[in-house]
């Protein structure tokens, strides 16, 4: 246009703009480009021109932009309710709530959709008084309600757990109920169905969804969450069974659902059956079936989600590319994990999170921190997420100071109070160090009464390095606290076994019998042949078990010959000396190991996924074994990786 000599006006440039505003990735230096062209053509002073150059700097991901967006908006001698709206909204968007807000209290004019904005930016950033308070103003300045407010106050209401505020609501709901029209409505009672549902009323949610006259996706889709939610995984496959048609987003609430339950097999299994009717699925659906092979150590069914989602076309999609970071990390592939990190082509904070934590639970703590340290160097702020996992890699890699330097900075450069769960990490990360005299001087000045993750930090410590004084105190402040906790019965029991007072740990059991606490039963895992077997502590019922007892012994005879003695002080029964080191071949760890060298191919890592802790003489054991084998072995335990290779471990024989 430019070239053939034609003069743009404000329709043109209106339009430009708003194309431009569509672009990702677009650099300041474009926008003030186009921001000069606007200025010699005389077109500033248009409102609709202003408009959408104030929307294209918002859409700007430079930190400069929201600056240059603020100067357009104040030098413009005209506003209307767009402008006042795409400033508010503007500002939500990058997160500064405080600013939006200046410009909302200096609106004139009663513009109902800024008001709706205004709230939504506080819901969406969990600041729910505060959408509560607008929301009042709103209804004391008699300023109309629609549809968009509701749902934005029942939001508020849901994802805090504010039912009595939800209820009142509804009333408000109830008798502004004639001038809602039937469309108008369907929104309000979907959110009403998801705000009864998270706040544990699922049946009241259902009898709300039954009335709903004419029902959309997003209908089903609330109450089949709110099923899940609460675990009443039944009644969500009948209500999907009985959906008139299933959209992806069912699929994917389903099969999310499953996986949050602890049924990540069957998440699997409903995503096969999606692939099965025909239903292509979507980015968050195979991230959810990825999140599934995670929690199963499904490697191999993993790697053929991730080709699915090559040819799908989806490599570009964040919650795909973080699920595939994780399921890696949790499968033992870290190097896969790192790999799907760096092609990313837009990480968010969560891709920063999970590669953090995938280095520290593989004891990579050095490198787990200095990713820290180049994600804070590229502008992005740590959240408190973050600081959790960066406190864990310390732990896991004995980096005391380290630990204690990052926790100090958390409200000292980003203005995060360090929460309970900080502390805990803090603790943990003293008492794997043996520093059990500074993790009670930490707990002492803590500004809130220790809970039960700090007193359980403190209880592993004691295990780990036999503090019982202590290890008993903190065992009774959790018996007072969660009563129903085995972690807590065999961790005492342990610490009493150790010292040899068995009259003590039959106290113990006996207590956790009493109480009717049942021990989770230790088990270990491996995928051979796109099939996971599952192995327990003396197992009997695995089809090949006899085999593995065999190749046990065999594998024994050349451990013993390099050094291996059996730690019979990991056998925390009072029986012979013989019978302890038969109890000690039998763990699970090691038949799920002897399986995996008898069934993977010649030089195939060995990976085994275990539920709890591993012992201290299955560690030892399968560091001779790797030796025997001149095989790499990789174990999973309940806390973190550890890579067995020639005789040594990654973790340096600390954990």
């Amino acid at each position: 246009m430019l070239a053939n000599r034609f003069r743009p006006d404000n329709y043109t440039f209106t339009a430009l703009l708003s194309a431009a505003a569509t672009i990702l990735g677009l650099h300041i230096r474009h926008c003030t480009q186009l921001h000069c062209a606007v200025l010699k053509s005389g077109a500033a002073h248009v409102v609709s021109v202003s408009n959408a150059l104030i929307a294209l700097y918002f859409k700007c991901d430079s930190p400069a932009s929201a600056a240059a967006a603020r100067e357009v908006f104040d030098g413009m001698p005209e506003r209307d309710e767009l402008t006042w709206t795409t400033v508010v909204v503007g500002y939500v968007r990058k997160g500064d709530v405080a600013s939006a807000r200046r410009v909302f209290d200096g609106m004139g004019g009663r513009f109902d959709v800024v008001w709706n904005a205004m709230i939504s930016g506080y819901v969406h950033h969990g600041l729910f008084p505060e959408a509560f308070e607008v929301f009042r103003r709103m209804c004391w300045m008699k300023i109309p309600l629609d549809e968009f407010t509701y749902t934005s106050v029942l939001s508020a209401c849901a994802n805090a757990g504010l039912f009595s505020d939800g209820k009142a609501v509804q009333a408000h709901i109830i008798r502004a109920g004639p001038d809602f029209d039937p469309e108008s409505a369907l929104p309000v009672e979907n959110v009403l169905v998801t705000m009864y549902a998270k706040c544990g009323k699922v049946d009241v949610a259902r009898r709300i969804f039954d009335e709903i006259r004419k029902k959309d996706p997003v209908s089903w889709n609330s109450i089949l969450s709110g099923y899940l939610h609460s675990g009443r995984i039944d009644d969500a496959l009948a209500i999907f069974d009985g959906m008139p048609s299933r959209n992806q987003l069912a699929w994917m609430v389903m099969i999310a659902g499953f996986v949050h339950n602890g049924l990540p097999e069957e998440g699997l299994k409903l995503f096969n059956r999606m692939r099965a009717e025909g239903v292509e699925p979507c980015d968050y659906t195979c991230a959810g079936a990825i999140t599934a092979c995670s929690e199963l150590g499904a490697l191999e069914h993993g790697r053929q989600l991730h080709s699915q989602l090559l040819r799908l076309g989806y490599e570009s999609s964040n919650s795909a590319g973080n699920a595939l970071v994780t399921m890696y990390a949790k499968c033992g592939a870290v190097e896969d994990a790192h790999l799907v990190f760096l092609v990313m082509p837009n990480i968010d904070p969560v891709s920063w999170n999970s590669m953090i934590a995938a280095l520290g639970q593989h004891g990579h703590g050095a490198e787990a921190i200095g990713l820290f340290d180049s994600m804070t160097r590229e502008g992005v702020c740590p959240d408190r997420i973050c600081f959790l996992t960066v406190l864990s890699a310390c732990s896991h890699a004995g980096l005391v100071d380290e630990g204690f330097r990052y926790f100090e900075c958390m409200e000292r450069d980003y203005g995060i109070t360090p929460g309970e769960d900080h502390y805990a990490r803090l603790i943990d990360l003293l008492g794997r160090a043996g520093r059990i005299a500074e993790a009670r001087d930490v707990i002492e000045k803590m500004p809130f009464e220790p809970g039960p993750p700090i007193w359980e930090a403190i209880l592993s410590g004691c295990r780990t390095h036999g503090n019982t004084d202590l290890g008993v105190h903190a065992a009774d402040q959790l018996f007072r606290m969660i009563p129903e906790n085995d972690g807590t019965y065999v961790l005492l029991s342990n610490i009493y076994a150790a010292v040899g007072k068995w009259q003590d740990v039959a106290r113990v059991r006996k207590l956790m019998k009493d109480r009717g606490v049942k021990k989770e039963p230790g088990c270990s895992w491996i995928e051979v042949a796109s099939k996971v077997h599952v192995f327990l502590v003396n197992d009997t019922t695995h089809p090949e078990v006899r085999e593995v007892y065999r190749f046990l012994e065999v594998v024994g005879v050349k451990m013993r010959k390099l050094g291996y003695v059996p730690d019979t002080r990991f056998v925390l029964q009072d029986v012979e000396v013989g019978q302890k080191e038969y109890v000690l071949s039998a763990h699970s760890e090691k038949l799920a190991v002897c399986y995996g060298l008898l069934k993977l191919p010649v030089g195939a890592t060995v990976r085994v996924l275990k539920n709890l802790r591993i012992c201290g003489d299955c560690h030892t054991a399968v560091m001779f074994m790797s030796r025997a084998v001149g095989r790499e072995i990789i174990v999973r335990d309940g806390k973190r990786f550890h890579h067995f290779k020639d005789g040594e471990c990654s973790c340096g024989n600390y954990w």
